[in-house]
């Protein structure tokens, strides 16, 4: 784990405190349809505003042009949002970047940073305007920390003392019991479409875990590398090779690759088709692979039941579509009631967790995105760095009062 500054370090009383958090939330015509984000960063602000402090908020939300206001990108419905949560007044500030007059533990929410230039760039001069309005940067958005940018990076390299928030700290710690610290056997669980997109991650995986299930796009590419038919099933053939020198090296490394063996299948990718079981033998050249079948669901339980860790991040099949969704949600379930420690991160594993309804029983879910996949990948991720660099300064600092 980290050596991290955290809040409850530092006296608060009558400073003026920026915190970072991840309100990238969902919106359907102009509301919140998901407010998760919102609700788990209330306990981190009503800590920093119970230590007396004044806090101005930074997130971003989208991808707007960079400079320029965009409504549809605007933060208005997430200050309305915290504005009923919290039982007090949240205005919105649009020009904040030059300073903010604030009144007692007042809480303000800044306009999208991405309308800032310099924002993604991570621009010095930005940072240090951002470094200026406050007496403690923290930084609670952990979904961001993969990226090197002025909100999440910059400013921390600027600000007089910069912390880590009680989030942060929580999704640092969820990730390193189940990564760093593992209790075995581990399991990784990795679907989606593509193997490109998380390539370095099942190279990652394969030295340190017992069994890698795979799903999605990413099976069928294994399951061409293993030498059976997939019909028109979604599969990268540039990397079938690769494939195989994985089912090679985890192999040699004691990592165990179950692939399916049994699939439901579809004559095409609509919500409509007519879903047939089959084995692997039975795939014809018109088929496409949509999810694992029954007998494959029954080992996999098995698998899941042995397990002490397990890393989940992508589904098994296209669980939009009802008649394929059986795969995932049996897996959710299986992880859910099992004895093992599990982590679940990515989007679309999150909605897979939601619409089955399985979020209590999961040890911990990441909100992560990027950073959590980034984080299983091993990299370093640039604003923890910088914390760690800021924590570092600031212990050497306070020691030298003691002296």
């Amino acid at each position: 784990m980290s050596i991290l500054v955290k809040i409850a370090d530092l006296d608060l009383s009558n400073k003026i405190v920026l915190v970072r958090e991840d309100y990238n939330v969902p919106l359907e015509n102009g509301e919140i349809s998901d407010n998760t984000r919102i609700t788990a960063t209330l306990p981190t602000l009503k800590q920093i505003q119970e230590a007396g402090a004044k806090i101005i908020i930074v997130s971003h939300l989208g991808r707007p042009e960079e400079g320029k206001y965009d409504e549809k990108f605007s933060l208005a419905p997430v200050a309305k949002a915290l504005s009923k949560n919290l039982e007090m007044e949240v205005p919105l500030i649009k020009d904040w970047v030059s300073g903010i007059d604030m009144s007692d533990k007042e809480i303000v929410l800044c306009e999208n940073v991405r309308f800032e230039i310099g924002e993604i760039s991570n621009n010095d001069d930005l940072s240090r305007k951002m470094a200026q309005l406050c007496q403690v940067y923290v930084n609670d958005a952990f979904a961001t920390s993969h990226r090197a940018q002025s909100s999440t990076h910059g400013v921390a390299k600027y600000a007089a003392v910069s912390a880590a928030g009680p989030l942060l700290i929580k999704e640092l710690k969820a990730l390193t019991r189940a990564l760093r610290d593992p209790e075995k056997p581990i399991i990784a669980v990795i679907g989606g479409a593509k193997v490109s997109t998380k390539l370095t991650v099942l190279e990652v995986l394969y030295k340190k875990i017992d069994k890698l299930i795979l799903g999605g796009g990413i099976a069928n590419t294994f399951l061409k590398a293993a030498g059976y038919e997939i019909g028109k099933s979604l599969f990268e053939k540039d990397l079938v090779k690769t494939a195989e020198k994985i089912i090679k090296e985890a192999e040699k490394n004691n990592c165990d690759i179950p692939l399916p063996i049994d699939v439901v299948t579809g004559e095409s990718f609509d919500n409509n088709t007519i879903a047939k079981i089959k084995s692997l033998d039975e795939i014809q050249k018109n088929d496409m692979i949509m999810d694992v079948g029954p007998k494959t669901t029954k080992k996999l339980n098995e698998i899941i039941t042995e397990a002490k860790t397990i890393v989940w991040n992508g589904p098994l099949g296209v669980f939009e579509f009802e008649q394929f969704a059986q795969g995932t949600k049996n897996l959710a379930e299986a992880i859910a009631t099992s004895n093992a420690y599990s982590i679940a991160g990515g989007g679309d594993t999150i909605a897979a967790v939601s619409k089955f309804k399985v979020e209590k029983n999961i040890s911990y879910i990441s909100t992560g995105g990027g950073a959590f996949l980034e984080f299983l990948e091993g990299k370093k991720l640039p604003a923890i760095d910088i914390l760690e660099e800021a924590a570092r300064a600031w212990i050497a600092m306070e020691k030298g009062r003691e002296l």
